[in-house]
């Protein structure tokens, strides 16, 4: 017999800002122990050392995390030239340090432009991906070294929007970037280009998808809320489960459709999808507007079952 999940049946997405010095994994545990949720999960980690926006889904809505994890994001960062750290940000010894006096802004901008657009970029040693099963990370901190291969990115814009001399200059960046990008692993390789190494001081994320800065709420306000009792206005800060797939197609079935397609069989949807190909994904209701899951064009043009909720 399975194990029971204990806590409440919470559904929908929270955006949490995320604390300096929180792991993901913990600042998700809190939250939902906050929410006292049955089930839950965040959608992209952000390292300890960075702050900003961090979705976390309950009950339902884990099933469609994947849309957020694929969504563009965006950073402010700021770099710091002329040192060079082992895991490239502010949380690791310092392996080199040639300063920088004669960097200035025009050489910084002159060499951003060869990281702007699609660019391969191997991954940090102090990521999350897994080596054998082994997160990255956990390989750094025992001193150990693995081949990454490098993954295609895309760089939509990288912007300075701040510049201070010295002998170890600063830039303040935005970044709009594609999922997948390492914002420390830029900052190493920009540094790299322009010789002198550099690392990231301080990393805030901005956005994830369609979600930005002002929809975010902090772990310390929800402790606030919390403590006067009142649960119902923690509930009342969640989006609902299809709120990180709102740029989906979307479609309205019948009774009978709705039927059939609950129950895994592929419908004809009274909508036609003119832009519409083989394997796009299309959010789908009932008709008396209840969201029901998501669906897939198939080859014949019909709508397939693929994520469906409770």
């Amino acid at each position: 017999m399975g194990r029971r999940n204990k806590g409440r049946q919470v559904n929908g997405i929270l955006l949490l800002n995320k604390a300096l010095g929180v792991s993901s994994n913990k600042a998700l545990q809190e939250v939902k122990h906050l929410y006292h949720a049955a089930k839950a999960g965040h959608t992209g980690t952000l390292d300890p050392l960075a702050t900003g926006i961090l979705p976390i889904c309950f009950g339902e809505a884990t099933k469609f995390t994947q849309f957020l994890l694929d969504a563009d994001k965006k950073y402010s960062a700021t770099v710091r030239f002329g040192i060079s750290t082992s895991s490239g940000d502010a949380g690791s010894k310092i392996i080199s340090e040639s300063g920088a006096i004669n960097l200035n802004i025009e050489k910084i901008n002159s060499t951003l432009a060869r990281f702007r657009g699609k660019i391969l970029q191997v991954p940090s040693m102090y990521s999350a991906l897994k080596h054998e099963g082994v997160r990255l990370y956990e390989l750094a901190r025992k001193g150990i070294n693995v081949d990454r291969k490098a993954r295609s990115i895309e760089i939509y814009s990288l912007e300075i929007i701040n510049f201070r001399p010295g002998e170890f200059p600063e830039a303040d960046f935005k970044v709009h970037c594609s999922k997948g990008t390492y914002i420390r692993s830029l900052a190493e390789d920009i540094g790299i280009s322009l010789g002198c190494g550099a690392y990231i001081t301080n990393l805030h994320r901005d956005a994830v998808g369609e979600f930005n800065n002002n929809d975010s709420i902090t772990q310390k306000e929800l402790e606030s809320i919390k403590k006067s009792d009142l649960m119902n206005d923690l509930d009342s800060l969640l989006r609902p489960i299809d709120a990180g797939i709102q740029h989906l197609m979307k479609a309205n079935l019948t009774e009978d459709a709705t039927f059939y397609f609950c129950r895994g069989q592929p419908v004809v949807v009274p909508q036609t999808f003119h832009e519409s190909k083989e394997g796009d994904i299309v959010r789908v209701f009932q008709q008396e507007g209840l969201f029901i899951g998501v669906g897939e064009i198939s080859a014949d043009g019909k709508l397939a079952p693929k994520r469906l909720i409770v």
